[in-house]
């Protein structure tokens, strides 16, 4: 496979949420905003490039007895560095999100890309395979606090976008409103690849 495929192969053919549906649990918690879902979404780029470039490096020296535990060893001190970078630089960021950052250690995303992929192929493919699925997952974080944002609170990043005398949609905001967004794109993405496969 060329270079490129394994870096756009996670934006959308193989995107963690909207092709894979990985990593539910943050998914569908942290993007109330577009806020959380961009500081999320740049939290775990940054782990799956790092975890994915060092266990690229070290795949040969460990034993195939220990590979899981020696992933999330890896995996774990990464999270712990972008943990403690953003309770240093974005505090406000860092509270709104809690529990959810250092929860990045059990993302399935994250130990699927070690296992699936790193721990096979070289670096630089390696590197591109993290990069694009983190980019990916950002996307789709994205896509979904955008909608769950304007329609929940009426504000994009904060600012108000549909005028005072609109009224929010609460449940947007709230976990039914999660899984009603992400049904819908779901929906659009399985449409959109049906009707290629059609024509």
């Amino acid at each position: 496979m060329s270079l490129w495929y394994e870096f756009s192969k996670g934006i959308y053919k193989e995107n963690p949420i909207f092709r894979l549906v990985l990593g539910m649990c943050p998914t569908l918690a942290v993007t109330t905003s577009v806020q959380n879902a961009i500081g999320m979404g740049i939290a775990t780029t940054f782990v799956l490039f790092s975890s994915n470039l060092l266990i690229s490096i070290i795949k040969n020296a460990v034993p195939k007895r220990i590979r899981i535990p020696m992933y999330i060893v890896v995996i774990a001190s990464f999270v712990t560095i972008a943990d403690l970078v953003m309770a240093a630089y974005e505090p406000a960021l860092h509270k709104s999100l809690g529990i959810f950052v250092p929860l990045i250690v059990v993302n399935c995303i994250i130990l699927g890309r070690a296992e699936a992929f790193a721990g096979k192929n070289r670096v630089l493919p390696s590197i591109l395979d993290g990069l694009g699925m983190g980019i990916g997952f950002t996307l789709a974080l994205l896509a979904l606090g955008l909608v769950r944002e304007i329609l929940g609170n009426g504000t994009i990043y904060g600012y108000p976008v549909l005028g005072s005398g609109y009224n929010p949609m609460l449940i947007m905001i709230l976990p039914p409103g999660a899984f009603l967004i992400l049904g819908l794109y779901l929906g659009f993405f399985n449409w959109l690849d049906r009707k290629r496969k059609v024509s």
